[in-house]
């Protein structure tokens, strides 16, 4: 496959509890039911999740890839609908600020096999560690989930804030989870645009979609199945392939001056 139409998404939110992993894992099950080869990259390195949610477990993870150990196919896991995961370690306090050599590393291994995939998502880990903005910035598109919680917005903008000003970022997209009606939505994203046009000179906040509230949400969380597929016709669902359906209308975005080598590369040390 021509590397060019590979898609990278880093998808992240600044608070943890709001859906993010629930996204990942469904958008990724909706873009594989359509025919597009995804594989999703859990960047919370410490604290494994995707995998989980998938009901899968794996002996290796992408710890043993950056100790030398293993490459990245001896730890690939297969998920539903064809979803590739490569997971995270588990209370593995070291891989939470990575060196730079091992990003490096990691990302080597990365643009190695990424030559077999439509989509590359990383689901990050909550916050602004020095992790969570390495995968945004070298990824090409920035999905940013929030929802109604004050809390939310003030932590998506804390985000935006460090990745405008330490990582030159400036095109986010954002994804309103867990609303009771599109209006609703629409208001969260205006008083987060608000705040960003005060505040962060440039950037633009993109409107990208919104999911209904579910309640059976948590449900499918527990019995660690992806909820497009035990709830198809569900609003949550609806609104999920609404987004997956948007996405892959949209041509995939190519870097300037670098059509013909990895992306990986254009901001590898910009957290240095």
């Amino acid at each position: 496959m021509n590397q060019s139409n590979l898609r990278v998404l880093a998808v992240s939110s600044g608070k943890g509890g709001v859906g993010k992993t629930t996204i990942v894992a469904n958008l990724a099950y909706a873009l594989s039911k359509r025919g597009k080869k995804v594989l999703v990259v859990d960047t919370d390195l410490g604290l494994n999740n995707i995998d989980i949610l998938f009901g899968l477990t794996s002996k290796k993870h992408i710890g043993h890839v950056l100790s030398g150990k293993s490459n990245v196919e001896d730890i690939i896991l297969h998920g539903p609908e064809g979803i590739h995961i490569l997971p995270a370690g588990n209370g593995l306090q070291e891989l939470t600020q990575l060196e730079p050599e091992k990003k490096m590393a990691l990302m080597d291994e990365l643009d190695r096999i990424s030559g077999d995939y439509d989509f590359l998502i990383f689901d990050t880990s909550a916050g602004i560690s020095s992790n969570v903005t390495f995968f945004c910035s070298v990824a090409q598109e920035i999905f940013l989930i929030a929802t109604t919680e004050p809390t939310s917005l003030t932590d998506v903008y804390a985000l935006m804030k460090v990745l405008h000003t330490k990582h030159s970022q400036k095109h986010f997209r954002l994804i309103i989870n867990s609303v009771s009606s599109e209006r609703e939505a629409q208001g969260v994203y205006q008083q987060l645009t608000k705040v960003a046009d005060g505040f962060l000179k440039g950037v633009y906040v993109e409107y990208l979609g919104y999911i209904l509230r579910d309640p059976n949400v948590s449900k499918a969380i527990r019995q660690q199945k992806v909820f497009l597929k035990i709830y198809p016709f569900s609003k949550f669902s609806v609104c999920m392939n609404e987004l997956a359906e948007k996405i892959i209308k949209e041509k995939p975005k190519l870097i300037s001056g670098e059509s013909n080598q990895s992306y990986f590369w254009r901001s590898a040390f910009r957290d240095k």
